[in-house]
């Protein structure tokens, strides 16, 4: 069947803009069973592991979610949105064969997002540059550079004491009560890069610096501190941020901080920016680590976390550095609020 050049056009448009998704080949209507933040389905052919599976509940409204877990004709699927007013009877499931990607652009940049990285702030959709897996790609050891080069918050306690260098993952341990958001904040407000002697004009300027934060778990009020500060200080436009809200679903800050890195990549690497990360609270994504691992009755390790936690967290701090050949710097500082003033907590060790 032909058609018409502007419906083509049409339809180019259209997929460009709306949310990456593959075209699903198969569809089921074989859900067995709910079980928390997850998704049990029988007689599925040939899923794969990380899979992303579209949910079309019975209202019609579409749900995103990924293969967990493998067994035969078994699959068990983690719902990014949460399962509730998923029935059994009537929820279709579509498997896409293709794994979660998120879109990136450099006009992320001054924009807010969920913790699924949909926009929230009512602008128009983005308009991806390109589609990337949010896993990322590990650096070769060997190709790292040494991070040599300073990122300075404009707090003299750590630029003098414990001085940032760009390409380094350097942890703000702190308790309930203490203001470790006012510190991030601060951060975002004046962070900036130290002119080094015979660098470029390019690889200093303010131009070429770029804040991804990251939020987990967090009220509203302090989802609308950290807007609200970006905003009035002037620092939004080399912000982009990620809100996951304490009443999301749990399941969603698992990707939040993954998303958020996908985006630090691709300005880093692709267009050559230093990069800082900002991940507040890397606790929330450890306790929804545990909710998960509860769900498909692992064996528990310490204090109920899951065992493979601390593989788990290595697959996130891991991907700051810099990389040989290309200019850009990915410089993680991760937030955590130990429970019990850190008397009892288990997942800073690492």
């Amino acid at each position: 069947m032909s058609i018409s050049s502007k419906q083509a056009l049409r339809e180019n448009v259209l997929a460009v803009t709306r949310d990456y998704i593959s075209q699903p080949r198969i569809t089921y209507k074989t859900v067995s069973g709910v079980n928390g933040p997850l998704v049990i389905l029988d007689e599925v052919k040939f899923p794969k592991y990380a899979e992303i599976v579209q949910l079309r509940l019975n209202d019609g409204s579409y749900r995103a979610g990924q293969v967990l877990e493998v067994s035969g004709s078994k699959a068990v699927v983690q719902v990014f949105e949460g399962t509730s007013g998923i029935d059994a009877k009537n929820t279709v499931c579509e498997f896409t064969g293709d794994i979660l990607r998120t879109p990136v652009s450099e006009d992320m940049l001054g924009r807010v997002f969920n913790g699924s990285g949909k926009p929230i702030d009512k602008g128009p959709p983005i308009l991806a540059e390109d589609y990337l897996d949010i896993e990322g790609q590990p650096i070769n050891p060997y190709s790292r550079t040494y991070p040599q080069e300073m990122i300075q918050t404009g707090i003299s306690a750590i630029d003098v004491m414990n001085s940032i260098a760009r390409g380094q993952k350097i942890p703000i341990f702190s308790a309930a009560g203490l203001p470790h958001n006012e510190i991030a904040a601060q951060i975002c407000r004046q962070a900036g890069l130290v002119k080094m002697p015979g660098k470029s004009v390019l690889d200093d300027s303010e131009d070429n610096f770029a804040i991804v934060f990251a939020a987990m778990g967090v009220n509203m009020e302090t989802a609308r501190f950290f807007k609200q500060d970006f905003e009035e200080n002037g620092s939004m436009e080399n912000v982009c941020l990620f809100l996951n809200l304490a009443n999301d679903p749990t399941i969603e800050r698992i990707i939040t901080p993954r998303l958020a890195l996908t985006t630090a990549e691709f300005l880093a690497y692709q267009c050559e920016k230093h990069v800082l990360v900002i991940l507040t609270d890397m606790s929330s994504y450890a306790e929804a680590l545990r909710e998960v691992s509860a769900a498909r009755e692992e064996v528990p390790g310490r204090r109920g976390f899951p065992g493979y936690m601390y593989t788990n967290l290595a697959t996130i701090y891991e991907r700051a550095g810099r990389v040989e050949g290309r200019n850009g710097s990915i410089t993680q500082i991760p937030i955590l609020t130990m429970p019990n003033d850190g008397m009892y907590c288990y997942f800073p060790k690492i």
